[in-house]
This record gives C-alpha cells, sequence and structure tokens, in this order.
C-alpha cells in the first residue's frame, strides 16, 4: 500500500539516494543506455543542472527514498525551451508499486506551472511496464529509433514518445 509515500522537491542532501538509485538503473539494464556508474561528482554536477525550471523530485516513504524523477533540458535550442525530457526510476525493491505514477503526476504538473507544453522520454522497447505506466499516463509513442546505441556490445533500440501538456 502506498498510502505513506511523499513526494516532494529534491534537496541537495538527497543525492546520494538518487545517485544510488541511478546506479541501480544503469546495473539493471532497463533504463538507460549509460553504463558507467555515476559518482559523487557527477551526479552533484548534474544536480546543479537541475535549478529553476528543470526539478528533481523523490519519493519518500517513512524517511526513505525510494524513486525520483526530473524534468530535464531536452535542447539548448531556444526553440525547445517548452519542452522537457524526463527521467524516472525507482529503487530495485519498489518497483511495480505505483511509485512511478505518482511521481509522474506530480511531474505533469510541474512541468506545467513551469511552462513546459511538452515532455518527451527515451525508453527501451523492451521495458513494456515502462511503456503501460507511460501510455496510462497519457503519453504515446512517436517512434523507435532503430541500432540507437550499444549496451553490452549489443545494439539497442530506443523508442521516443511525448505528452502534450
Amino acid at each position: 500500500m502506498l498510502v505513506d509515500i511523499v513526494i516532494r522537491e529534491s534537496k541537495e542532501s538527497d543525492i546520494f539516494c538518487i545517485q544510488e538509485i541511478y546506479n541501480q538503473g544503469i546495473e539493471d539494464r532497463i533504463a538507460t543506455l549509460e553504463v558507467e556508474l555515476k559518482d559523487n561528482s557527477y551526479m552533484k554536477d548534474w544536480y546543479e543542472k537541475h535549478k529553476g525550471r528543470f526539478k528533481v523530485i523523490v519519493a519518500e516513504q517513512e524517511g526513505k527514498i525510494v524513486g525520483w524523477a526530473s524534468l530535464n533540458q531536452y535542447s539548448k535550442r531556444a526553440a525547445y525551451d517548452g519542452v522537457a525530457d524526463i527521467s524516472v526510476y525507482i529503487s530495485r525493491e519498489y518497483r511495480g508499486r505505483g511509485i512511478g505514477k505518482k511521481l509522474l503526476v506530480h511531474l505533469v504538473t510541474i512541468a506545467k506551472e513551469n511552462a513546459f507544453h511538452k515532455m518527451v522520454l527515451f525508453t527501451f522497447p523492451f521495458n513494456l511496464l515502462g511503456q503501460a505506466l507511460y501510455r496510462k499516463m497519457g503519453f504515446r509513442e512517436v517512434g523507435v529509433f532503430k541500432n540507437q546505441g550499444i549496451l553490452d556490445g549489443n545494439f539497442v533500440d530506443v523508442m521516443a514518445m511525448e505528452k502534450l501538456l
């Protein structure tokens, strides 16, 4: 039951927990083409880029961070100022419990409040649970980039999805 899940804006003191969950996503090979685990220096730099409109939120249960999501800059070109790329990561032992949905609901609200008109994400075509969540939340498939990246020596396709706000 998720009654006690609190969604809030992140604080700098949350960086280590965010890093730990992000590194789980990298290790599990289901959410990102990243292959190198992130260290404290990388995460501090990443967090500094998430000021102003580019928020990071966390899901917390009984004082423990169990997931996070962020609005990321899609492009440095001014024409794309209204488009946010998003990230959603859930701690291994808490996946499949509805935390991603709670984070996405809040992320949509924050995106609207910060003058974004569209959210985009990139996912693996084999990440069926993630896609199901995104579709439930009003995202649509835009297309699949064939052989977009290499993961563990193999080409991987990447699906683009979007949601107009």
